[in-house]
């Protein structure tokens, strides 16, 4: 096992990596952008390098930068958190090229799957079921109209090289899939430099469940039962609960089966996710994509199962055997996660500011993952998540209640936060039935 880490990253991520780092007596190095230098992770962690400027590409996607606080700190493994460059192969490269401990997949797992075309293609050819779609980058806009009526109306035409919801829109005909190509391969190549565009099949109701994998030092891939991320806005998830109330016992088989399968055919190893999207009347499901990463939700999964995830990242990046039985993992009770966002409640835009009051709702079954406290900032900087509230119980109806408390019980003042939108789809109808899809959160606003 390493002794020192650096997380490169920042926020309520930051925080709950070093936390166990902590625990685990690892020496803890944050780096951080000039506005962020007041947040808990900075102060929390045993050592603290400033980056640069508030953009990314001065801090948190400044890979030279980064490199150089771990020399400077004589750091010996470098986690990335999610987003910035959690998902960045040249990144991952660099980090081992300089003799440093990677904490997640191989750079050659996250190119692969990094991807979609190709990840598509090699999920087909492992046998997970994927849906109709296109095996080649779609050339232009008439052959994005040709490959629509192949496959059959809705299509959904995504940026091949996309990710976090970014990139994706739907064709209902001709018109739309010539219109809404052109658009999407010009924001896929200025958002990512790589304009590639595939279509597949669009299913208009569906529910989006993924499923936690490990991939072992050992080489064996382990499946951690699902999550269920149906509640979203702008294809973004503000809302996920396992087990999922969509999926019946022979499904969760398949579904569990088939992750493996899908880390099996990569290799992959560390902590990753498999995003499906399930046809709930008919029991089925097809591949979304490889989420080469730690996931947002994972607490949930940690809520369900008893396990640290990012203790278990630790063991398998170091070569070790994980802390528990991987042929007798066990999932019991329910788990609700909820991302407390700055944002206002209806339209659901960024609302920034200085936080003036926080208090965090207590009790039992209740975790809050913060990334910001009083008389912090949250900046328009960066992504408007200030902490996710984790409620965890004996059944769903359980859970509904503590949520329903928690919620009520949590308070920021200062920049807008989503918390009214949460007590509203905790008292949902259709919410509270467990039968809803990714349509949910526009239903509630029509």
């Amino acid at each position: 096992m390493f002794d020192s880490l650096l997380v490169a990253n920042r926020g309520e991520i930051a925080r709950r990596i070093l936390r166990t780092a902590r625990e685990m007596g690892i020496r803890t190095i944050a780096v951080h952008s000039d506005v962020d230098a007041g947040l808990p992770f900075v102060t929390e962690a045993d050592e603290a390098v400033l980056l640069g400027g508030a953009a990314p590409a001065e801090s948190y996607r400044n890979i030279e930068r980064i490199l150089q606080a771990a020399r400077d700190t004589g750091a010996q493994a470098i986690h990335p958190g999610y987003g910035f460059l959690s998902e960045n192969a040249a990144f991952a490269r660099a980090v081992q090229d300089a003799g440093l401990i990677w904490v997640g997949p191989s750079a050659d797992v996250i190119e692969k799957m990094g991807d979609k075309i190709n990840a598509r293609n090699l999920m087909e050819d492992a046998g997970v079921p994927v849906a109709a779609g296109t095996r080649e980058p779609v050339a232009d806009r008439d052959a994005a109209v040709r490959e629509a009526e192949r496959i059959g109306y809705p299509v959904m035409i995504k940026a091949a090289a996309g990710g976090g919801g970014m990139g994706m829109s739907v064709a209902e005909d001709a018109a739309q899939a010539a219109e809404q190509f052109d658009r999407i391969a010009a924001f896929a190549e200025r958002m990512f430099g790589d304009g590639s565009v595939l279509l597949e099949r669009f299913l208009p109701v569906a529910r989006h469940v993924e499923v936690q994998i490990l991939g072992l030092a050992d080489g064996r891939v382990v499946a951690l039962g699902e999550r269920d991320c149906s509640v979203q806005r702008r294809n973004q998830k503000v809302a996920e609960e396992t087990p999922s109330p969509a999926v019946s016992p022979e499904l969760r088989a398949r579904m569990l089966a088939a992750a493996v399968r899908a880390g099996e055919a990569v290799g992959y190893r560390n902590a990753g996710t498999v995003e499906c999207l399930v046809d709930e009347s008919a029991q089925d499901f097809v591949f979304l994509e490889m989420n080469t990463r730690l996931q947002v939700e994972h607490p949930i999964t940690e809520a369900v199962t008893g396990l640290d995830l990012v203790e278990q990242q630790f063991h398998i990046a170091a070569g070790e055997d994980v802390t528990f039985d991987p042929d007798a993992v066990t999932v019991t009770g329910h788990a609700l996660e909820l991302r407390i966002n700055a944002e206002d409640p209806k339209r659901f835009l960024p609302g920034p500011g200085v936080v003036r009051e926080w208090v965090e709702p207590s009790g039992e079954g209740v975790r809050v993952d913060a990334g910001y406290g009083p008389d912090t900032t949250v900046t328009p900087s960066y992504d408007s998540l200030m902490a996710k509230l984790i409620v965890f119980g004996d059944d769903r109806e359980q859970v509904l209640a503590r949520a329903r408390e928690a919620v009520a019980g949590f308070t920021v003042v200062g920049p807008k936060s989503n918390l009214p939108f949460f007590a509203e789809l905790l008292d949902d109808a259709e919410f509270v039935s467990g039968h809803y899809d990714t349509g949910i959160v526009g239903r509630m606003r029509s």
